[in-house]
């Protein structure tokens, strides 16, 4: 695959956007004018920086309201566009995007237009140079690329082309099988952005809401598909205009760019009687979180261990050699790491007790490395001690780990590094079974990229997108779910300082698990359980449950029983959602535990009421 990117896309000089295309490993580049116009050197200096990061100028842009204008601004149009032509020479490219009139004064002329598109072909061919003509989705006469298509089919210059841009289309719910009618060699360039299914107007849409591949919901492997079936050998180019990603780091935009064109063509790859082969293993399958581990210093690991034991976990073995004990309860691993050396001793000096990497329960190891190699993310290895297994794994959220854990291999995992069982005083069990989700925080520059991240790496599907009001500001939400809900990871970020999400970023000092949710079978139990081990619950308001009351038509019983007993409750058709929340462990980490009666969802209306109690508790040394 020819890779490239718009130098819009990216923040920064055009000095840095370039350096960060090419580490992150595209070949080409798409040079956008305000790039050029800021830029203190030449156009020449430009291409030859270009070259010399072993790029190439795949296209210029933007050309505007050329085609079908009045007499009195035809000409100067073409004037300014043989100026244009003198700029790609110094570029180094031949390819300009014209994009279709958007000019008050345009005519609907479509004979003219294509009088017009002829001459600029003739001109373009004169200077050796090529026209690639683009519908944009707010044009005043051409919005559709199946009108583009019809004008360069029938103008049949050999410098006239066609430039399909995802967003343009698929914004406008063009069908992707109208991309078989056009000629490969007249599709000069494709330009991939991806979107969220908004309602607003095409201009604002596009200039603030475009997305890498895999981060919005566009269904663009069926329209790249549709455009490999027709023969395309050419460049794909990333086109994105996104206010966050104007915020973000040059480099950490650019690799999310080209992973998530890796993506979209292993999308492509794997759908039914697919044009092209796969470059890259599955997406990893995962059936299940194998361990979350901890990293503790001595004091904060007595605190959290009291914590877990008020939970139902009791403290089953201990490392054959480090100063690391497993709790478990149900088919729950909790790993304590207190090494004075090594990752989680590290980790821990920078965030303090915290969730250090998650262990997760996969089908096949060594595609799962391959997979995350092929998409550009970091593996991590760690020296191994005599008798130890190795943990293979890569980097995840805030400087954390994922470990691949192959299924079936868990019980001589254990049994191989923890041969020392513990037989403690066990607390009264809250009947906890499995891992029901993971909420993990990040800056809201981050929020995309670690959806894409999560997407790109495992069989996974996103939910829809929230906002979630906390009591000082909005809260961005997001989950990813594998198909059985063996993997259930939530993601959080917000703009607003104060909010819980940016609040636990400055204590946590960067992004990484905020709660975790434990799955019962009987919540009541589990709450009363709690109740007897002297967990520290979240209270919530009375207010509560006398709107509960009223709005589900519960039996007064059952809600008086939740509210003595801190339990939420949210309802869809007739799946029911119970949950409660401990206090938040040195501002750090908190727990939940949840019963599912056929629920799907995580209790988003529920957020709130959660949001305002821990925010009744910022002053407590608790929370």
């Amino acid at each position: 695959m020819k890779s490239s990117i718009a130098t819009v896309s990216i923040s920064g000089t055009l000095e840095t956007k370039l350096r960060a295309v090419a580490d992150a490993g595209f070949g080409g580049v798409e040079i956008f004018e305000n790039d050029l116009l800021s830029f203190p050197g030449s156009p020449r200096d430009v291409g030859q920086v270009v070259r010399d990061l072993g790029l190439q100028c795949t296209l210029f842009q933007p050309f505007r309201d050329l085609e079908g204008m009045p007499d009195g601004l035809r000409q100067r149009a073409f004037d300014r566009m043989e100026r244009k032509f003198d700029v790609m020479a110094e570029l180094g490219t031949d390819l300009v995007l014209l994009c279709s009139n958007c000019s008050p004064q345009a005519l609907d002329d479509r004979a003219r237009m294509l009088d017009d598109l002829h001459e600029l072909g003739e001109r373009a061919a004169k200077r050796q140079m090529r026209i690639g003509y683009e519908a944009l989705a707010w044009g005043r006469h051409i919005h559709d690329h199946r009108d583009a298509w019809a004008l360069v089919r029938d103008v049949d210059h050999p410098n006239i082309g066609l430039i399909l841009d995802s967003f343009h289309s698929l914004s406008r719910r063009v069908p992707s099988t109208s991309i078989g009618d056009i000629k490969a060699e007249k599709l000069f360039f494709v330009q991939v952005a991806d979107a969220p299914l908004l309602d607003m107007d095409y201009l604002s849409w596009s200039r603030h809401f475009r997305c890498m591949p895999g981060q919005g919901d566009f269904a663009l492997a069926e329209w790249a598909e549709a455009i490999h079936r027709i023969g395309y050998e050419g460049w794909w180019s990333l086109e994105i205009f996104n206010d966050r990603f104007r915020a973000g780091s040059a480099s950490g935009v650019a690799v999310d760019g080209y992973r998530s064109l890796q993506l979209m063509h292993d999308q492509v790859a794997r759908r039914p009687r697919a044009p092209i082969a796969p470059a890259m293993p599955a997406p990893v399958a995962v059936s299940g979180v194998a361990f979350i581990e901890f990293a503790a210093s001595h004091d904060e690991a007595a605190a959290l261990g009291a914590m877990l034991h008020a939970l139902g976990f009791t403290p089953a073995a201990r490392h054959r050699r480090k100063d690391v004990t497993r709790w478990t309860q149900g088919d729950i691993s909790l790993v304590i790491n207190s090494e004075p050396e090594g990752f989680a001793s590290s980790f821990d000096l920078v965030h303090g007790a915290s969730v250090c990497a998650i262990g997760l329960r996969v089908t096949d190891v060594a595609g799962a490395l391959a997979r995350a190699e092929a998409l550009g993310i970091q593996r991590f290895e760690q020296a191994v001690g005599p008798d130890e297994l190795p943990l293979p794994g890569v980097r995840g959220v805030g400087g954390s780990l994922i470990h691949f854990i192959a299924d079936g291999s868990e019980a001589d995992l254990w049994a191989q590094e923890f041969p020392e069982v513990l037989t403690p005083e066990p607390a009264a069990s809250l009947g906890l079974t499995r891992v029901d989700h993971i909420a993990q925080t990040m800056q809201y520059e981050e929020f995309l990229t670690w959806l894409l991240y999560y997407v790109a790496l495992f069989d996974v599907a996103k939910t829809p997108q929230l906002e979630i009001a906390d009591t000082l500001g909005l809260i961005q939400s997001q989950a990813v779910e594998s198909p059985d809900k063996s993997l259930r990871l939530t993601l959080n970020g917000s703009q607003a300082a104060q909010t819980l999400s940016a609040r636990f970023i400055q204590n946590y000092m960067g992004a990484g698990v905020q709660h975790i949710a434990f799955e019962t079978a009987d919540v009541f139990a589990a709450a009363e359980a709690a109740q007897v081990n002297g967990l520290a619950v979240l209270a919530i308001s009375r207010n509560y449950y006398d709107d509960l009351e009223a709005r589900y038509g519960l039996d007064p019983d059952l809600v008086e029983r939740m509210a003595a007993l801190n339990i939420l409750y949210d309802r869809d058709g007739e799946a029911e959602y119970f949950q409660f929340y401990s206090r938040a462990f040195a501002k750090r980490v908190f727990f939940e535990v949840v019963e599912r009666r056929g629920y799907g969802a995580y209790g988003a209306t529920n957020a709130v009421i959660r949001l305002a109690a821990q925010a009744r508790f910022r002053d407590d040394r608790a929370d």
